[in-house]
């Protein structure tokens, strides 16, 4: 397990799913954590309860991602409340599963100010805090690598962006000796994305493994990513996807 002791985490969008893995797991392995989320407070509140009963530290703060002057203040609290800020995890995001010719200009500006504007923001105001050999990781999909889904088409878009600006600012900021990665998810059983939907058969079928994964498949990747033995990966985009890109 890394050794995260003394480091402050920040997870974006981590009251369920793949989010609240990532917080459970960088709190079991020694950071002080911070989470956001937009709707759900009781299960923003249960995460910081799974986290303090094991004993770690963890603090909630209601903040839309789409809404830059809460993300600026959520960072800014985290910082209050720590004193620092070591690590980003950039999870707040969403899918809208439809045909992209039924896709209403609504939905698709909610997926990119999301999935892409609100990742911008809230790595912009990151930054002001993390220091030398800080910690920036993005939550972007499989299908921002290799579109093989129906019905995503704006949201594969939007995580091809966020491959692509992890790579530009990788070389911004490695002069300081932080690390900017992107770990692509493939179909995992949460509820934006259950294995029981109609949209999970393409999924399925696409996958080598023939089945979903779980949040516990990714939570470990980006724990890795946050620690001392990643030290020289940047700029990279590490797929686990059960071998949907294989």
């Amino acid at each position: 397990m890394p050794d995260l002791t003394g480091k402050v985490a920040l997870v974006t969008g981590a009251s369920r799913g793949i989010g609240a893995a990532i917080a459970v797991r960088l709190a079991a392995d020694g950071a002080s954590v911070a989470i956001t989320y937009s709707k759900g407070a009781q299960d923003a509140a249960r995460v910081v309860e799974t986290i303090e009963a094991a004993g770690g530290r963890a603090v909630a703060f209601q903040a839309d991602a789409t809404d830059p002057a809460a993300v600026r203040s959520a960072v800014d609290g985290v910082v209050d409340a720590y004193g620092r800020l070591d690590i980003l995890v950039n999870n707040a995001g969403t899918a809208i599963p439809k045909p992209f010719e039924q896709t209403t200009i609504e939905e698709i500006d909610l997926v990119l100010d999301l999935n892409v504007r609100g990742l911008f923001v809230t790595t912009q105001a990151a930054l002001r805090h993390l220091p030398d050999g800080g910690r920036i990781i993005s939550i972007g999909s499989c299908v921002g690598e290799r579109m093989l889904t129906p019905g995503l088409v704006t949201y594969s878009a939007t995580k091809g962006a966020v491959k692509m600006f992890t790579q530009g600012l990788a070389r911004e900021v490695g002069p300081r000796g932080i690390t900017v990665n992107n770990v692509q998810p493939g179909p995992i059983d949460t509820d934006l994305n259950p294995a029981d939907d109609e949209w999970a058969e393409p999924q399925l079928a696409a996958t080598a493994l023939k089945r979903y994964g779980h949040v516990e498949d990714i939570a470990p990747m980006v724990a890795f990513l946050a620690g001392p033995e990643a030290g020289y990966i940047t700029g990279a985009s590490l797929t686990v996807d059960g071998g949907t890109n294989a």
